[in-house]
């Protein structure tokens, strides 16, 4: 996991007192040649303890880095200093090893970083973005609020590199990702529904105030996993969402209004299960799949739901639940618009469906890249009236804002 990348330690400075005395995060970003994915962020101590944790000394840490030994002991002993804490301990004739604090401090940085992983891509694409536009004003924008999943970031750079397209994607759960479709806030909001055959009150509650036939139109995006993330010395103890209730494993949910967690109170409805009835249901909560196992893994957690690709990132064993579909929704007027018209040829494409075949649990929508209506992709739809002409200010009880204004 660590990179030969640039390790100045800290820069000497005056000694500080006080609430001064506490080491502080800066922030900054580069341009460079070589592009990112995920949530990697360059920062030289963190490289330095993965090392040394992984190489099992500090030479070993040194070759992996393509340092000195002089050079990682000397910044070891200059973070150390820095934190104020010991990071590694070493003895003569011994290997190298981190101490509690230094172990603490990797998963808990890596926690935080998991958690902004939707937020810190978001944010390196929109800085991409500002480039990309600069140079060539042929490139189309469309912005795209949806539901976490990790097959989007993917296509962003396929969009990106094959379309002439630029995905201004801005992560939020599935609810609030329609709420900002219909107010105009986006010109395709993704969220993702269990591939179902009967009634489910749950998604239909949710989802029938944001969405009205003839309307609202389907794009085929994807179809993924959902399931079960934990550590596999709990894989006989939970094997299905019944087993949640019988055990004291500590559950990590996902924020109100995402697709997992109305797919988790629909799957608990099912089993005639209450939230109550699960350790954890209602009080730990993350906001990506991601985040979710790093918290299984790191033990602050013992079980949470996500897709199979995020479990399997982290070592995890996963339980598979239920097939869900990806969807994106666009308003019918702007299913012409020349970004959306772009984004269906690239779902469409054979490279997006190859895209998906490397990412475990994941595969291609029944139909990419065409327009699908809600009542046939629903089959849990209800209507209580005749279908009408509708607005968006019939979904939110507000204008429509700028969602038919051409976005360039």
């Amino acid at each position: 996991m660590a990179e030969n990348r640039l390790m100045n330690p800290p820069a000497k400075k005056p000694p500080a007192t006080g609430a001064a005395a506490s080491a502080s995060v800066r922030l900054g970003y580069a341009f460079s040649s070589q592009g990112q994915r995920g949530a990697d962020l360059d920062q030289p101590l963190f490289a330095v303890l993965e090392a040394v944790r992984d190489g099992g000394s500090i030479r070993g840490a040194a070759t992996t880095l393509g340092r000195s030994y002089r050079h990682v002991w000397g910044a070891v002993r200059a973070w150390e200093k820095e934190l104020d804490q010991p990071l590694v301990i070493w003895a003569q004739g011994e290997s190298a090893r981190l101490t509690d604090f230094a172990h603490r401090l990797l998963w808990a940085e890596l926690r935080a970083r998991k958690r902004l992983q939707p937020h810190i891509e978001a944010l390196r694409a929109n800085l991409e973005q500002v480039v990309a536009e600069a140079r060539d004003e042929r490139v189309q924008l469309v912005t795209v609020c949806a539901s976490h999943d990790l097959a989007l970031p993917r296509l962003r750079e396929h969009a990106a590199q094959q379309a002439e397209l630029s995905l201004d994607l801005r992560i939020q759960g599935s609810m609030d990702s329609l709420r900002s479709l219909n107010a105009g806030r986006c010109l395709v909001a993704g969220f993702h529904v269990p591939a179902l055959n009967g009634a489910a009150p749950v998604f239909a509650k949710a989802l029938k105030p944001l969405l009205r036939p003839g309307l609202h139109k389907l794009i085929g995006c994807s179809r993924r996993t959902q399931g079960l993330m934990m550590r596999k010395e709990h894989a006989e103890a939970v094997r299905s969402v019944a087993d949640l209730a019988r055990s004291p494993l500590r559950f990590v949910n996902r924020q109100v209004g995402s697709g997992t967690r109305l797919l988790m109170d629909h799957l608990l409805e099912e089993q005639g299960l209450k939230p109550d009835d699960v350790a954890g249901y209602e009080n730990a909560v993350e906001e990506s799949h991601v985040a979710v196992a790093t918290c299984v893994a790191s033990g602050v957690a013992d079980i949470g739901a996500g897709v199979e690709a995020a479990a399997l990132e982290f070592g995890l064993h996963f339980v598979p639940l239920v097939a869900e579909d990806y969807f994106l929704a666009c308003l019918k007027p702007n299913l012409e618009h020349p970004a959306v018209l772009r984004l269906r040829g690239l779902l469409a494409g054979d490279a997006w469906a190859r895209l998906l075949d490397t990412l475990p649990g994941y595969a291609g929508a029944r139909a990419p890249g065409a327009v699908l209506s809600l009542t046939a992709e629903l089959p849990w739809w209800r209507f209580a009236k005749p279908k009408g002409r509708r607005t968006p200010a019939d979904v939110t009880g507000q204008s429509a804002g700028p969602t038919l204004q051409t976005i360039s």
